[in-house]
């Protein structure tokens, strides 16, 4: 068993290669072998945003606080609030991140599959980012 005690882990600001705007990341759990399961907690400042991405064993996401968003490839992007939960299947191109006026936070929980957890693509483009809903 290992025990983690809250703050001996610091707050990492994510990788400008996957991500657009600040974005700041703590691991929750990366388990060993044979267990599969990853999970962090990301904060998305406004405008902030991954690349897009897929996930070969698919994605969880638990919105904890503030005001969000998640797209698929070929869709709009969906507002996603605090208390909402989303699935992305694998393989399935994404995004997500904050709002343009609020910042985001979310549980991330994945599986990894060979030891990853993630395709990173391109960018969001800022047109793609500015077709949200009204």
């Amino acid at each position: 068993m290992d025990i983690f005690p809250a703050g001996s882990r610091p707050s990492r600001l994510a990788s400008s290669d996957w991500f657009t705007g600040r974005v700041w990341q703590n691991p929750i759990v990366e388990a060993p072998e044979p267990a599969r399961v990853r999970a962090l907690n990301v904060t998305f400042e406004p405008g902030a945003r991954t690349a897009w991405h897929t996930h070969p064993l698919g994605q969880t996401l638990h919105v904890t606080a503030g005001v969000g968003l998640v797209c698929m490839r070929g869709e709009s992007p969906q507002i996603i609030r605090e208390g909402d939960t989303v699935w992305i299947p694998p393989e399935q191109e994404h995004w997500h991140g904050a709002t343009a006026s609020n910042m985001m936070t979310h549980l991330a929980i994945q599986e990894a599959l060979d030891g990853k957890v993630a395709n990173w693509l391109e960018p969001v483009s800022d047109a793609d980012y500015g077709t949200v809903p009204g």
